[in-house]
């Protein structure tokens, strides 16, 4: 069951991902070459509290870390480690946050040091279909809107969407209905109503589609080993058309 949320719960889901957005803004300013990805876990979680939020992730469903840090052919749900990040790689940081009660949730993909052209393309792309899917939240559109706009984005680039995980509605709990995939058919789904908070992330691949597990239980890596890119904004569907909640500006 889908969840309108009231003015007074859009603000507090405003608020909380105003902090989501502060913390991988510190995170853009410390991914570098010779940092490891515990490092970043461990500053998210000091600015986190800092700000007096709780992080979203630690703890969900067992997972032990208040980031997804996933690196290369890592699709999402990389685990923080030792690992140290090298010149070339790229890095998914997705992270969330608990504020008042309400969950905040965002995602970017970052260059260590000097990234290829092909993984800034794939960046490119996958940012851009973002805002394509974005584009389409709006009252009385319907959600095969955002996830045809998504794919279009994504397949006109030449490269292919994950069809294995979802976006998803967000708000008193992390992850509400309705499922948004990133692959569709305009016109089909439910009915797009003001008072949703929907997070849209578009998680793509630069070869084929398909995706695996690896034995943690968590990391998702696409199955043909090519490097995989992942953004996601929370954005609240509105009389006046889409807000992204998780933007500084």
């Amino acid at each position: 069951m889908v969840i309108l949320k009231q003015p007074d719960e859009i603000a507090k889901a405003r608020a909380s991902n105003r902090i989501v957005a502060e913390v991988l803004s510190v995170l853009r300013e410390k991914v570098k070459p010779g940092v490891t990805t515990r490092e970043l876990d461990r500053i998210a979680e000091s600015v986190t509290e800092k700000r007096g939020a709780k992080p979203a992730f630690k703890g969900y469903r067992g997972y032990p870390y208040s980031l997804c840090t996933s690196v290369n052919e890592e699709v999402v749900h990389g685990m923080p480690s030792n690992r140290v990040l090298v010149d070339g790689d790229i890095i998914g940081i997705d992270f969330g946050v608990c504020y008042q009660g309400l969950y905040g949730d965002s995602a970017i993909t970052l260059p260590v040091g000097q990234a290829t052209e092909q993984a800034i393309r794939l960046m490119q792309a996958t940012e851009q279909s973002l805002y394509a899917g974005i584009n389409q939240a709006c009252h009385g559109n319907r959600l095969g809107d955002i996830s045809a706009a998504v794919q279009e984005t994504v397949e006109a680039a030449g490269y292919s969407v994950v069809r294995d995980f979802v976006g998803h509605g967000i708000g008193k709990n992390m992850h509400e209905d309705p499922q948004i995939p990133n692959f569709g058919r305009k016109g089909r789904g439910i009915e797009l109503k003001t008072g949703m908070i929907l997070a849209i992330e578009p998680m793509v691949n630069a070869g084929k589609y398909k995706v695996k597990i690896l034995s943690d239980g968590w990391t998702v890596v696409a199955a043909d080993g090519s490097l995989s890119a992942h953004f996601e904004h929370s954005v609240a569907i509105t009389d006046n058309g889409p807000e992204i909640l998780s933007k500084l500006n």
